[in-house]
């Protein structure tokens, strides 16, 4: 008999430090129950910056490493070329990737590093308190922006780090899903298998941008903001596959 649904032998069995509703529990479902079908327990190695992706080593049984806050893509980068045959994940809030780690992952991005970032938006600064990161959407309150994010007022714009990847040669999957409801899961899961996939083929940079709600520093219960995400994220950030150039650069590293 087939087992359809089980606790991953890669996902510690431990209480969660999440808030209640954060969809970071479900992204570390989603990502243990791959590794464990792909049998890499004992060779993957998770790289977990600052932020509430620094808990991820409380959650993940295999190989850890808590780089500097935004420094992830440069220790992911390290790892991977010195042990090629790793499964090598790249962890990261979009605060800490597309603020402080922004050099760090174009740049690795940009040299066609093989690891797979997990790049979980949710829109604003999670565990250091609520400011406002490149992904907060126009008008969207922040503890730095209490009126709301305002162009006008010098603030920006929402950066869509999935579009900006993508225009580089060294991508060559980008995703975005979200874990919003049981559709949308069941296709992030895709999305990610195939990433992973593909770097344990040799196959350059690949990057799965995740949409979750943060009920705490959005102010919101759980459902109201799995609603808010989908009536104001989705439409400035829109699922799907954003890149896939995966049958050509197959065909590049024979």
């Amino acid at each position: 008999m087939k087992q359809l649904y089980g606790y991953p032998d890669s996902l510690y069995k431990t209480s969660t430090k999440y808030c209640g509703g954060c969809g970071h529990g479900v992204i570390h479902r989603l990502i243990t129950g791959i590794i464990d079908e792909m049998g890499l327990r004992e060779r993957t190695v998770i790289t977990n910056p600052v932020g509430c992706a620094i808990w991820a080593d409380l959650y993940f049984d295999c190989d850890t490493v808590q780089p500097p806050h935004g420094r992830t893509p440069a220790a992911a980068t390290g790892i991977k070329r010195v042990l090629p045959d790793h499964l090598v994940i790249c962890y990261q809030g979009d605060g800490d990737m597309a603020a402080i780690g922004t050099a760090e992952m174009i740049h690795a991005a940009n040299r066609g590093e093989k690891f797979t970032t997990i790049f979980v938006n949710n829109a604003i600064y999670g565990m250091t308190g609520g400011q406002m990161a490149p992904t907060t959407l126009l008008g969207q309150k922040a503890t730095t922006a209490p009126y709301g994010r305002d162009a006008d007022a010098g603030m920006g714009y929402p950066i869509r780090v999935s579009e900006l990847l993508a225009t580089l040669d060294g991508t060559r999957y980008i995703a975005r899903g979200a874990v919003n409801n049981a559709a949308n899961v069941r296709k992030t899961r895709q999305y990610i298998k195939k990433a992973l996939e593909a770097q344990m083929a040799g196959i350059g940079f690949s990057m799965i941008e995740v949409l979750s709600p943060c009920p705490t520093n959005w102010s919101m219960e759980p459902v109201a903001a799995v609603e808010w995400l989908e009536q104001n994220m989705i439409p400035v950030f829109p699922l799907g596959e954003i890149k896939n150039n995966l049958a050509a650069a197959s065909g590049e590293t024979k």
